[in-house]
């Protein structure tokens, strides 16, 4: 058994309605002043509402930051722990899009320890303590409600990370009735962006562990199994739940068996062209897939024979191939555009992604083959 540590948010609520005891589950954290951190479409969605009756049912005062931008520029977090610091808050909740998590971790944490984002980029650099804070996800795609890294986007467009066990929530709260109205393509594109997490952390490099790769596993399986009826009938809320499962176990996978080059060359997509984080994976997956294959055939099999029934008994050959098909074959079925050229990205600018991909070298080591400047290249061209 190989030696390992592991690591997740300490509460983990599930509970279709649950949203409408955040009042509750404020008050035993103690918090009476909270700053909700969300995005103007679930407000005019009405999506809040049950959450702030809860909240003020329990005499909880609460300020609503609802400026989140997505891929979160350094300015945008900014004015939102300004805005926390000036209402005086003692706890932070984010609702919505990984975007919105992602800012409400930083709120929390820079809100109680002031200090400067250029300083804490990297893994373990930021100091705590923090605010207590609860995650609520409305997309089940990010998996950012039990993990410990927050990705914004700095002024020269790279996508930085914190990455700190601060960051973990105290409670992750999943609520699938907060899912049922997604569009069939932001359904589509949060889903298969899970389902990266759970394939990159089966096939990391550095940190594989059984516990992680037990999460993976199931995680692809309900992902795979459920986006097609998520994407064609997003009212279903048993569905629903087990796509909000699904990015919670790929979620906690990866916090602990990072991902790897699929990331690593959708981040410049988003920082150049500002494209969503879970189209930019979609757009490179198969060609990493295709890319990682002859050292990851092993690997690929395990995926292939736990969500294809067919591929139980086969070779390693058969099975790894299947699977990269039957992902490709997933992927290409959904609503949104599926290369690079229809995504609006440029030929022209294909080098510079290249070189700006080259940058995210903590994705890039935990590949399972080793990616230089002109494979980053060659897959960009392939995915074009």
């Amino acid at each position: 058994m190989p030696q390992f540590s592991f690591e997740t948010a300490p509460k983990i609520i599930c509970e279709q309605g649950g949203a409408d005891r955040l009042g509750e589950i404020a008050r035993s954290l103690g918090i009476t002043r909270l700053f909700l951190v969300t995005d103007v479409g679930l407000i005019k969605a009405n999506l809040i509402d049950g959450a702030l009756a809860s909240l003020a049912a329990a005499g909880i005062a609460c300020t609503v930051f609802s400026d989140v931008l997505a891929d979160p520029p350094e300015v945008s977090v900014q004015a939102a722990v300004d805005a926390a610091s000036a209402a005086g808050v003692d706890g932070v909740v984010g609702f919505g899009g990984g975007s919105s998590l992602d800012t409400a971790k930083l709120v929390a944490l820079l809100d109680r320890t002031p200090q400067a984002l250029p300083d804490i980029y990297g893994i373990g650099l930021a100091r705590g303590p923090r605010l207590p804070l609860i995650q609520v996800p409305t997309t089940a795609g990010t998996g950012s409600e039990v993990t410990p890294i927050s990705i914004l986007t700095t002024p020269s467009h790279e996508k930085k990370g914190v990455v700190s066990p601060l960051l973990y929530p105290d409670v992750a709260l999943l609520d699938s009735r907060l899912t049922l109205g997604l569009p069939p393509a932001i359904t589509a594109m949060t889903g298969v962006d899970a389902m990266v997490h759970a394939i990159e952390a089966f096939t990391t490099r550095l940190k594989k562990n059984p516990l992680s790769d037990a999460l993976a596993i199931k995680a692809l399986q309900l992902l795979y199994a459920n986006l097609p009826m998520a994407v064609s009938d997003g009212r279903n809320p048993d569905v629903r739940e087990n796509m909000l499962l699904g990015s919670l176990f790929a979620g906690m996978a990866f916090a602990n068996a990072p991902v790897g080059a699929v990331h690593a060359l959708a981040y410049p997509l988003g920082g150049h062209y500002g494209l969503p984080h879970g189209l930019t994976n979609s757009l490179v997956l198969g060609p990493v897939l295709a890319f990682n294959l002859p050292v990851a055939q092993a690997l690929y099999a395990e995926l292939g024979r736990a969500i294809l029934p067919a591929q139980v008994g086969a070779d390693d050959t058969q099975a790894a191939t299947a699977f990269v098909a039957a992902i490709r074959e997933r992927v290409a079925a959904m609503p949104y555009a599926q290369t690079l050229r229809d995504a609006g990205v440029k030929e022209a600018d294909l080098p510079l992604l290249a070189e700006d991909a080259m940058k995210v070298q903590r994705l890039l080591v935990n590949n399972p083959r080793d990616v230089t400047l002109a494979d980053a290249l060659a897959i960009y061209q392939a995915a074009f």
